[in-house]
């Protein structure tokens, strides 16, 4: 089964797509700090398991309380998504300093956040609308910079420390 494109062609993949064969099956995983169903059973839940070819045995697994009528293709798509999210959680962090945030209160954190969640939609939306464009040398920290400003100037203050500009 394939679940995406990749970005390694090879002869024998001109196309670049991931595949690898998968195993799933509906369990009820046994433990003592799981809740019952009010019938007194374990609720169920898939078990996916990754089997690429040459191995001897799954390399992968994963446990996920999905609906039972979720299609296999779409099972895959969300387990194999944690890549996307490590890798945006990295760029978050490396790239639009996520963790740089210094303050003391829960209102300039929450600002921190937002900025930088938002420099990070700008960056996506113009990777995925025009990867080719003008925008190509922004910086992750020109755009949080622009950002700070377009919010300055609508709210009339600084979104670092609150104060009206001179």
């Amino acid at each position: 089964m394939s679940w995406r494109q990749g970005t390694k062609q090879s002869k024998g993949n001109p196309a670049a797509t991931l595949r690898t064969r998968f195993l799933v099956r509906r369990v009820r995983p046994a433990n003592s700090d799981i809740p019952r169903n009010s019938d007194g059973h374990l609720p169920g839940c898939w078990l996916l398991a990754e089997w690429p070819p040459g191995e001897p045995e799954p390399t992968d697994y994963w446990l996920s309380t999905l609906p039972a009528g979720i299609r296999l293709r779409d099972l895959v798509r969300l387990a194999k998504i944690r890549w996307r999210i490590e890798h945006d959680y990295r760029e978050l962090k490396t790239g639009l300093g996520l963790t740089h945030f210094e303050g003391r209160s829960w209102s300039g954190w929450h600002r921190h956040v937002t900025l930088v969640s938002a420099a990070h939609l700008f960056l996506t939306e113009l990777r995925l609308t025009s990867p080719k464009s003008c925008w190509r040398g922004l910086t992750f920290y020109k755009i949080l910079h622009m950002l700070q400003v377009l919010l300055a100037t609508w709210s009339g203050r600084c979104p670092t420390c609150h104060q009206r500009p001179p």
